[in-house]
């Protein structure tokens, strides 16, 4: 895999700020067989000026125009016209690690088994540190997201799974892709190096996201994973059945303290109103 094309997709909408930043550390990494696409998702901003200075600067650097979709829709466009056999997504403001692209795929190339490739993550910005997220196993991906959306797949898996569901515009997209990808097959793996930074602004997409819509994102998720859900969580109608039957041990547990707590006061105090 050493000579393998890895198509970099950063979608940019109102991140032209950061874009410097994010793209520097895509010229520096140590893997030298990329293309970087950079997707202007209709953004208002300079993100256009920007990113063809670095189409100046480097021809592996590329530029698509459209109108703004999404994040979704952004990523989608990027792979499809990418050339690479693996897709990295890199949102416009976050960085990578100079050499996390070369060690996924020297991790591909050990394991055919592979579906995706991430590593240890830390936060920058508003705040720093660590950012620990619990090692993957399916019945953890379904309870909540805990991959970021800067991992190695390949191009044909994406293709296979009919790429990131466009439907979620107001988030969550990241958890659903990788439910599609992951649930039926193939192995993930986790690098031990850091060799992703992820910014944390005061305001962003998830933190602005309403309960309204977040628990429209969580039904449409649940019908439209219906069967991974089952196999992970088991039916709606036994999770519904073992809820009643906490809520019963737990009242009869309740009722059994009362009534000990009742004879034990009686017999310390020797109080007439407990009878």
């Amino acid at each position: 895999m050493k000579n393998t094309l890895i198509s970099i997709i950063v979608p940019c909408y109102n991140q032209a700020q950061y874009l410097d930043e994010c793209l520097q550390s895509v010229l520096q990494q140590t893997y030298i067989d990329w293309e970087c696409i950079i997707v202007n998702d209709g953004s208002p901003d300079d993100v256009g000026i920007i990113a063809k200075k670095w189409q100046a600067k480097d021809l592996r650097f590329k530029y698509i125009e459209k109108e703004n979709g999404g994040v979704s829709s952004a990523r989608n466009v990027g792979i499809g016209v990418a050339q690479g056999v693996f897709i990295l997504p890199l949102d416009a403001d976050d960085k990578i690690g100079m050499n996390y692209i070369e060690k996924a795929v020297i991790a591909f190339e050990e394991n055919n088994s592979l579906k995706l490739v991430y590593c240890r993550a830390e936060k920058f910005g508003d705040e720093v540190g660590s950012w620990n997220l619990p090692n993957f196993t399916l019945q953890e991906l379904s309870s909540d997201n805990l991959i970021f959306c800067s991992a190695l797949y390949k191009k044909s898996d994406w293709e296979l799974i009919g790429g990131y569901d466009e439907k979620m515009v107001t988030g969550l997209e990241d958890w659903e892709f990788w439910i599609a990808l992951l649930k039926n097959s193939g192995e993930v793996f986790k690098l031990e190096d850091v060799g992703f930074y992820y910014r944390i602004k005061t305001n962003s997409r998830q933190k602005d996201l309403k309960n309204s819509e977040r628990k429209e994102l969580f039904e449409y998720l649940s019908i439209k994973h219906a069967d991974f859900f089952v196999v992970q969580k088991g039916s709606f109608i036994a999770l519904e059945q073992e809820i009643k039957l906490l809520k019963k041990e737990s009242f009869k547990n309740i009722s059994n303290k009362r009534i000990a707590l009742k004879v034990f006061l009686k017999a310390f105090f020797k109080l007439d109103f407990f009878k």
